[in-house]
């Protein structure tokens, strides 16, 4: 079976061809850097996502604060997290880089700030 995905590691952005037998890749062809054959074998084997996203801020000058995950995560696990993240809380003053949640899922990966939040 052949499958066709645009890497999206650096800014050439090659359309990465791949044969697969079964699950197991026989022939890539269009990566023009080895981080594009690096891509399409994490796609195939283990594909990983990183999130953006919101946490409710209580006390701040906003209510809320922008975050994300310092490293990526298994994508099957995108709507757990999530789930996770939505109950969350945090005090003002929030600074940007500050650990909202450690180890999340026990998949040690954090959320992070994105913003700073101030007092009101």
């Amino acid at each position: 079976m052949k499958k066709i995905f645009t890497c999206i590691i650096c800014p050439n952005g090659c359309e990465i061809e791949v044969e697969l037998d079964n699950d197991t890749i026989a022939k890539i062809e269009g990566a023009t850097c080895k981080k594009g054959k690096e891509y399409v074998n994490q796609e195939i084997t283990n594909p990983r996502r990183n999130i953006a996203t919101s946490v409710k801020v209580l006390n701040g000058d906003l209510d809320i604060v922008s975050v994300r995950l310092n490293k990526s995560i298994p994508k099957s696990m995108i709507f757990d997290v999530m789930k996770e993240i939505k109950a969350l809380e945090v005090n003002a003053p929030v600074k940007i880089g500050d650990t909202i949640k450690s180890n999340i899922l026990n998949l040690d990966v954090d959320v992070i700030a994105t913003k700073n939040i101030d007092l009101i």
